[in-house]
């Protein structure tokens, strides 16, 4: 059957589980599977645009409940000035991280919950970031997200290989994982092509 919603989703895995005594724990296994895509999946649907402002003297800004991964941040400055990512060890290393040097943010890094800038802010500049967010969670209240809307697919044999403690040995886990790994991989490819254009880039001379 076609599923658009979260009660047909449930149906559905019913229905290929063939197993009543497992009714109760197809949400567990659909969360499951959300949470699995939350680390395997980035696709530009999952993009979304935030805004954030720095303070002045204050190294950090607090990251969106909702980021998964970082895809652009820059400040709304003219120019416009994009940041660049370094990795803790790098960030320490080579910025001096020191509240008396101060600037415009040029670099920046992870730390739990937050973004670290260096320089710190000599300002409060507008941050706008584009980032990989989680989609809500599927739930009798909340009956479509991102996932459903674009990989029902992923979801639906996701969630059946959440089920493996319960099947044991059932041949069909093999199927439903090679299924969730060959749409993962269709998925991905689809949206590379997607965001770069098939045609080459041309270059033209201009005369004067």
């Amino acid at each position: 059957m076609a599923f658009t919603n979260y009660s047909d989703l449930k149906t559905t895995i019913a229905n290929y589980l063939a197993r009543s005594d497992l009714t109760s724990v197809i949400p567990d296994f659909i969360r499951l599977a959300e949470d699995r895509l939350r680390r395997d999946l980035r696709i530009r649907q999952m993009l979304k645009v935030a805004t954030a402002t720095t303070t002045t003297g204050d190294s950090t800004v607090s990251i969106p409940s909702d980021f998964l991964a970082m895809k652009d941040l820059h400040l709304n400055t003219n120019p416009v000035r994009t940041l660049t990512f370094q990795n803790t060890a790098n960030f320490f290393e080579r910025n001096n991280i020191d509240a008396t040097s101060k600037g415009y943010p040029r670099n920046y890094t992870l730390l739990g919950s937050e973004f670290k800038f260096a320089p710190v802010p000599d300002s409060a500049y507008t941050l706008e970031m584009v980032y990989y967010y989680k989609p809500d969670y599927l739930s009798d209240s909340n009956t479509s997200n991102l996932f459903l809307a674009n990989c029902p697919d992923l979801l639906l044999y996701g969630a059946l290989s959440e089920a493996e403690p319960y099947l044991m040995n059932d041949e069909r886990l093999a199927t439903w994982a090679a299924m969730y790994d060959r749409g993962l991989a269709s998925l991905r490819a689809s949206d590379e092509d997607a965001e770069y254009p098939a045609s080459p880039m041309r270059i033209t001379l201009s005369t004067r």
